[in-house]
């Protein structure tokens, strides 16, 4: 157990020893399998140890740990999902123009970024921005698409940028 008289070195090492096998079978029920799972509960617990969290406040370590592995959860499967959408993009092009495997790997890459960089902006801000920056369509273009005023696309567009820059900061 995790107290107050247990050094703050050996905090984690004690939370880890004591709930990492209990994470790790919670997470392979929900991902099908021991590697993801294993990958998905040492994420967790390095999200913890780079928390703001003080593992001494811990009243329930199990459901504050819980809560770490399902937003990590949740964007395993987000980034799962990228992948089988950017491969059934793949499998739609001309053979000659199929990436390389690292070419396939360094987009993949950039895509996940990408989805992580924009992690958190509501729907409508999101795909306005992705439209206007992938697809190359002005603000009245986008306005008609999500059926705002051109005002409101502006709106998103600043809101946007406003994220992306203080995700980087």
């Amino acid at each position: 157990m995790v107290d107050a008289v247990t050094p703050p070195d050996q905090r984690l090492s004690v939370l880890y020893r004591e709930h990492r096998s209990w994470l790790e079978n919670w997470l392979r029920h929900r991902v099908g399998n021991s590697w993801d799972a294993a990958d998905l509960s040492q994420d967790t617990f390095l999200r913890v140890l780079s928390s703001a969290q003080k593992l001494e406040d811990l009243r329930e370590p199990r459901a504050y740990l819980l809560t770490v592995g399902r937003r990590l959860l949740s964007n395993f499967y987000s980034r799962r999902s990228l992948e089988a959408a950017y491969l059934e993009a793949l499998a739609q092009l001309p053979e000659e123009c199929v990436p390389s495997p690292e070419q396939r790997w360094l987009l993949l890459e950039t895509l996940q970024a990408l989805d992580e960089l924009l992690d958190g902006l509501p729907r409508l801000v999101r795909r306005a921005f992705l439209w206007s920056q992938l697809h190359g369509l002005g603000y009245r273009e986008i306005a008609e698409r999500l059926d705002v005023s051109e005002r409101t696309v502006k709106r998103y567009m600043a809101q946007a940028y406003e994220h992306c820059l203080l995700v980087q900061l």
